[in-house]
């Protein structure tokens, strides 16, 4: 059937739309379409499973759609999270609720019926959870800003939001949608959980409901408030582990804290759900006897400890799944290996989304192929005699530092943000409005900045023993790179209060007894005076984090290229060779120069 594929298609079968199969070679997963057959509602069903995966997969693959790295770690959580949860139920079964149970082993069809819903309501929690998780945090809308986009859509004839409005209040959406769910989830969970106990079998129905209303009730309150705090901790972000470990051992490290998580949110959600309880359900009534209320708050502890370590243990499996490493290399001694085994890796830095999760495993690959010694055939793959490929590398690595370098010296230029800290330093308290929010989501990328900022001092410092071809020198990417790391340092220090005029005129002495020029920072004195006292700042930990990483990246440029450097600092071409000629992105010639000085006697 696709023999004629590999020759030009003659001019006839051109008159014909005959779905021939060069889509299958761009996919092998299609299957054969029959051009005589009819549609049939096989294909709809399949258009509404795609529907659904793009729904769920399309912004953590970065719209890669070849790559289906995310699904299959996704699938591999639920079947982990399906078993562990499925033991830690039989456990509370038979260890902890069988005493307030008659005949606990006697297996029914509602006992069937509540372990499929329990799973069920595990099931909604984790795509939930799936669906909310990013690597990179992103802004929310306020109330005051969900109000006049909706006064702007009722009242205004054709008024529509601004796109970043719209993003803003779809993320508010969304975060409203998952403690929606995690409030029906907790209530699902516990009282299928609990039902079975015998204290909930009474013979009137109209009791039964309302014992097992109170208790679902009770679960209500507890999701809900699990659901509050995981929002407003953001611990729907996937925080990329320091060390990679295997799975299993990471998931091991974080049973403890899991668990102690478990104990605490059970606690505060036993008190919450049993006060509200007791006030909006008309409290327990005189028959309860107390052998049957010590009953039911030991078995309702039971039951919301159980649901809550679950959800602690997937959230924890989560994480652990979704940020581990990722080889975007072809299998070694294969022929794509022995031509190109950058370009995978490429692809997904280049092709994949800004801020999706496949961008940032891609970053975590290439920065663990630039730092450690046990990828080198694929590091040495990278300084290729053309140059391109690590022209590309270090192209993509740059723009993050760049965008980040923009958009602070955008803020700090600003007089607004400047009035900001100044009116909350007289006021003491936090600076607000847009600008202010702006250079908070400045610091958004710091994961993705620090990766970065490693992967190009690594390699820098490696091509002064590896870069055979003299490529990083020769292509200018050397220059790049210290000129944009020196600029973001020099942006997040002012940003973070230290002074730009970093030695007094009489130290600025060039090899020929030129006096450098120094820049004036009267302007942004008072910006710098305030924001030094200000260190309470959300923003202010980030940036002095992503300033020790850019420091570190820098000295270990100058450690390996010191006597070059040092050379070139008495000949008189230290800035010819590694500051650009350009216009610097923050900062001037003489400033990045004198920065670099300071950085070759290990005293910045």
């Amino acid at each position: 059937m696709f023999d004629h594929i590999s020759h030009p298609p003659p001019p006839p079968l051109k008159k014909h739309k005959i779905p021939c199969s060069t889509s299958r070679l761009q996919n092998p997963n299609l299957t054969a379409v029959n051009p005589l057959k009819t549609e049939t509602p096989q294909v709809k069903e399949m258009s509404v499973s795609a529907a659904v995966e793009r729904t769920l997969f399309k912004d953590k693959n970065g719209g890669a759609t070849h790559y289906t790295i995310i699904k299959h770690r996704f699938l591999s959580f639920l079947i982990w999270q399906s078993l562990h949860s499925t033991l830690l139920l039989f456990l509370s079964k038979t260890l902890f609720l069988s005493p307030f149970t008659q005949n606990p082993f006697v297996p029914t069809f509602l006992s069937l019926l509540s372990f499929f819903s329990f799973h069920f309501s595990l099931l909604l929690f984790s795509v939930s959870l799936f669906f909310l998780s990013s690597p990179s945090p992103f802004p929310s809308a306020s109330p005051v800003d969900l109000l006049l986009g909706l006064a702007r859509l009722l009242f205004i004839s054709r008024g529509s939001a601004e796109p970043e409005l719209r993003r803003k209040i779809r993320v508010s959406l969304s975060f409203v949608l998952f403690v929606s769910l995690c409030a029906v989830a907790g209530a699902v969970s516990v009282v299928c959980v609990c039902w079975a106990c015998d204290i909930y079998h009474v013979e009137s129905r109209s009791t039964r409901y309302s014992v097992y209303g109170k208790l679902g009730f009770r679960g209500f309150v507890l999701g809900l408030f699990y659901g509050f705090h995981f929002v407003y901790k953001q611990r729907w972000l996937l925080r990329f582990p320091i060390i990679q470990r295997p799975p299993f051992f990471s998931i091991k490290i974080g049973l403890p804290f899991a668990v102690g998580q478990a104990l605490k949110f059970s606690a505060a959600g036993y008190l919450l759900s049993g006060v509200l309880a007791f006030f909006l359900l008309n409290g327990y009534t005189s028959q309860d006897t107390m052998g049957k209320f010590i009953s039911e708050q030991i078995i309702f502890c039971i039951g919301s400890f159980v649901v809550i370590v679950c959800w602690e243990l997937s959230h924890h499996l989560h994480q652990v799944l979704q940020t581990k490493r990722f080889i975007f290399a072809p299998p070694k001694g294969s022929a794509a290996a022995e031509t190109n085994p950058s370009e995978p890796l490429l692809d997904a830095l280049e092709e994949s989304t800004p801020k999706s999760l496949l961008q940032y495993l891609a970053y975590l690959d290439l920065c663990m192929v630039c730092e450690s010694n046990v990828d080198t055939w694929r590091r040495a793959a990278f300084f290729e005699e053309t140059g391109e490929t690590y022209k590309r590398v270090i192209a993509v690595c740059l723009r993050p530092l760049e965008q980040l370098t923009l958009k602070l010296n955008e803020s700090l230029d600003s007089s607004s943000i400047e009035n900001s800290f100044q009116l909350s330093s007289q006021l003491r308290t936090p600076a607000m409005g847009p600008e202010y929010s702006k250079l908070c989501e400045s610091f958004y990328n710091t994961q993705l900045c620090a990766w970065c900022a490693r992967i190009v001092a690594s390699l820098t410092a490696r091509s002064h023993k590896e870069d055979r071809f003299g490529i990083a020198q020769l292509s200018g990417s050397n220059a790049a790179v210290i000129s944009t790391l020196l600029s973001c340092l020099l942006a997040v220090e002012t940003l973070m209060g230290k002074k730009t005029n970093l030695q007094s005129p009489n130290h600025l002495m060039g090899p020929a007894g030129i006096r450098w020029a120094t820049i004036s920072t009267e302007r942004r004195d008072s910006t710098v005076g305030v924001t030094g006292k200000r260190r309470e700042h959300p923003f202010y930990a980030k940036a002095y984090a992503i300033a020790d990483v850019l420091r570190t990246s820098i000295y270990c440029i100058v450690s390996a290229f010191h006597d070059e450097m040092l050379n070139g600092s008495k000949a008189g071409h230290l800035e010819k060779d590694w500051i650009i000629s350009s216009k610097p992105l923050y900062g001037t010639h003489e400033l990045l120069l004198q920065k670099l000085r300071l950085f070759l006697d290990y005293q910045a």
